[in-house]
């Protein structure tokens, strides 16, 4: 997405913000004359005041919304625009098992410090935030239909983002039982079709305000 915005304004100063060395790394092969800086959002602020401040499904890793996003709206240039897309699937079956999981009381103690109440708000709520802050706020959800192919393929696609941490803090063997467990509530959640596919429905907020 960062590659993305350089392209889109050649003459801008682009800057990528990540706090994983991994993944700045990799960002730095791809050639766009982007400045990246290693750096944790929550803390983060910038050099001089952006035109434009663009988030795509990280704000939602952070806590205290109000106070973050009336933080970033006052980094913005006078009619600066802040765009954030987060994802807002979290009382989606496929979130809410893993919380229930979590709860057994074999690893309750050690997974329980990363079960989170729904770090995403209602969309009105952030029109409550932003609407006193702003000159312009254009909001809105968006529901993707993934037609997930394979077997148990929804515990695939959670495997790479919300699922991961508490696998991490799980051995080997328990790793097995909670995959188990959580693959056989995904395939009553989300029944596999006759044609192999899996209807996924994926909601993500988008919003844009300008200052």
């Amino acid at each position: 997405m960062t590659r993305l915005l350089a392209e889109r304004w050649p003459e801008a100063t682009v800057t990528g913000i990540d706090a994983s060395p991994e993944m700045l790394e990799a960002a730095r092969t791809t050639g766009a004359k982007i400045r990246w800086i290693d750096a944790d959002l929550a803390g983060w602020t910038p050099d001089e005041p952006p035109d434009l401040l663009f988030s795509n499904a990280a704000l939602h890793l952070l806590d205290d919304h109000p106070a973050l996003f009336a933080r970033l709206l006052g980094f913005l240039e006078p009619e600066g625009v802040l765009a954030v897309q987060m994802p807002n699937n979290f009382a989606a079956p496929s979130h809410r098992a893993i919380a229930e999981i979590a709860a057994d009381e074999r690893w309750r103690e050690r997974l329980s410090p990363l079960i989170r109440e729904a770090p995403v708000a209602l969309p009105e709520r952030y029109l409550e935030m932003l609407l006193p802050l702003t000159a312009r706020v254009d909001l809105w959800e968006t529901t993707y239909w993934h037609l997930l192919e394979g077997e148990d393929p929804v515990p695939a696609w959670t495997g790479g983002s919300v699922l991961r941490p508490f696998l991490a803090a799980l051995d080997e063997h328990e790793q097995r039982y909670f995959t188990a467990a959580y693959a056989e509530r995904m395939r009553a959640a989300y029944p596999r079709r006759a044609d192999g596919l899996t209807p996924f429905p994926f909601r993500r907020l988008f919003l844009l305000a300008m200052r």
